[in-house]
């Protein structure tokens, strides 16, 4: 689950990390009251959205000219007029595509007046099975770029989960921002306390760029932070949180069904129990030259109603052009699989091409069922001979 920028400030706030002040805003009246609130006289008005690059960004809506997602304004007025431009119109980053994102939240913060930027992130390394902090003096910037045209420019810290955050780490982190003195002092400091959110929280990342120095000071000035979602039965005061309108429609109908889906852009819809059988399946649509138009985990518990579902959630994409049901039934039996397709068929009353491949506990007896379900359904023998026969039937169909 990932949250707001101004969330993910006021919860790392609770645990002592320094951010400038700022208040959120959701129409243009609330963002300039909150600017009337903070000491000015210089202010930052930032869309919140859940992508990167807002800054570089440019609104559809507006003149190509315009500034991006992230503003100063050197007036109350000022605040005015930019939050009139962002909210309601659509924001496109290098992280939204070209579809974007619309603004309907703003952050006003106190400016700051910026030393020097640094780069600092958490994530959970699944390499050593640790946190590892990520660190570089190259702060505001594309850390992807500066990974690949710098490399020895970012430091990699791990911590061992059984002794957690010590103040050596602390002492790397600051080395590697190239930090002396009092400077050391607080980022060892703001480091810990980072560490304490990250573990408290059960978050998968958080992400600081930048870290600024002002004033001889460190200050968090732009953050992102996502949390395990198996872990929110833990936190319930996160869910709310959750920001649906940043979601995919049918990624956030899916969760409803407990289904793993994510949209891709290819024209051959996908049902499959198990991630890998799922990546394998998407691999061999490729090498039959065509492209996966999704991926969707329907679970080791693929029931009729999650069947249906996913047929919904497939179909419900305009690109999709045939579907292939990829199952292997172990835990769930392959004739409980096939009256769920069947129905599902029916139901949704299937128009396109369906290849189904089953394997596992009752095959003949699943095969036996959608042979004679009357339902131009294309029964497949093995993985090979499914992709085969979906791109076949879609290029008969075209």
């Amino acid at each position: 689950m990932n949250i707001h920028e101004y969330q993910a400030k006021e919860l790392l706030a609770k645990f002592g990390v320094p951010i400038p002040q700022g208040i959120a805003a959701l129409t243009v009246d609330e963002a300039v009251a909150a600017a009337g609130k903070l000491p000015g006289p210089l202010y930052v008005v930032k869309s919140q959205i859940h992508a990167g690059g807002r800054g570089k960004g440019k609104f559809k809506e507006l003149a190509p000219e315009a500034k991006g997602g992230v503003r100063l304004a050197k007036s109350v007025d000022e605040v005015r007029a930019h939050a009139t431009d962002m909210l309601g119109n659509t924001l496109v980053t290098i992280q939204t595509g070209d579809a974007g994102k619309q603004v309907n939240r703003l952050y006003v913060t106190d400016g700051v007046d910026i030393g020097k930027e640094y780069y600092l992130s958490m994530l959970v390394d699944r390499a050593t099975g640790r946190i590892a902090i990520v660190a570089s003096t190259e702060g505001g910037m594309d850390i992807e770029a500066v990974a690949h045209d710098t490399p020895e420019k970012i430091f990699t810290i791990t911590v061992d989960p059984v002794a957690g955050f010590q103040p050596h780490h602390g002492r790397a982190v600051a080395k590697a921002l190239a930090l002396s003195g009092d400077l050391a002092k607080q980022c060892q400091t703001l480091t810990g306390q980072i560490y304490a959110a990250f573990v408290a929280l059960d978050c998968e990342q958080i992400e600081i760029n930048p870290l600024a120095e002002s004033g001889g000071k460190l200050m968090v000035l732009d953050t992102k932070m996502s949390f395990d979602g198996n872990a929110m039965f833990r936190h319930p005061e996160l869910v709310p949180l959750r920001d649906e309108t940043e979601e995919d429609a049918m990624e956030l109908e899916a969760s409803k069904y407990d289904l793993a889906y994510i949209k891709l852009d290819g024209d051959i819809g996908c049902m499959v129990n198990g991630a890998g059988l799922a990546m394998a399946t998407m691999d061999i649509i490729k090498l039959n030259g065509a492209f996966p138009a999704n991926f969707l985990d329907v679970g080791g518990g693929a029931s009729k109603e999650k069947v249906t579902a996913a047929f919904k959630i497939i179909l419900a994409d305009p690109a999709v052009k045939g579907i292939l049901v990829n199952i292997f039934g172990g835990i769930m039996r392959c004739d409980i699989i096939a009256e769920g397709v069947v129905a599902a068929a029916r139901e949704v009353k299937l128009a396109v091409p369906l290849v189904v491949r089953l394997e596992g506990t009752n095959v003949a007896e699943g095969k036996k069922i959608m042979a004679e379900s009357g339902l131009p359904i294309v029964s497949a023998d093995n993985l090979g001979d499914a992709a085969q026969k979906i791109v076949a039937e879609v290029k008969k169909a075209a």
